[in-house]
């Protein structure tokens, strides 16, 4: 299962950036995004504006996750 907060901290980490960054992009406090980091889950909407921000397509994780499980249970799903 994908843990959507640590996704978006590695990324940053990556780019160079900081919560601090993404926080002043998405006109919010540095603490909000640190709870992000925490959570397995996020808000579609928010998910979408940090894609854009980073420029960075977040929703490939979970488009992978779902072929993968297509994939695996493509007997039991015929």
């Amino acid at each position: 299962m994908i843990h959507i907060g640590t996704c978006i901290r590695k990324q940053l980490e990556t780019q160079g950036k900081t919560a601090e960054w993404l926080a002043a992009e998405l006109g919010c406090h540095p603490t909000d995004i640190v709870n992000i980091f925490e959570h397995r889950s996020i808000d579609t909407g928010v998910l979408q504006r940090i894609s854009s921000v980073m420029h960075h397509d977040f929703f490939q994780l979970y488009t992978e996750e779902v072929e993968k499980f297509i994939a695996d249970n493509k007997a039991e799903l015929d």
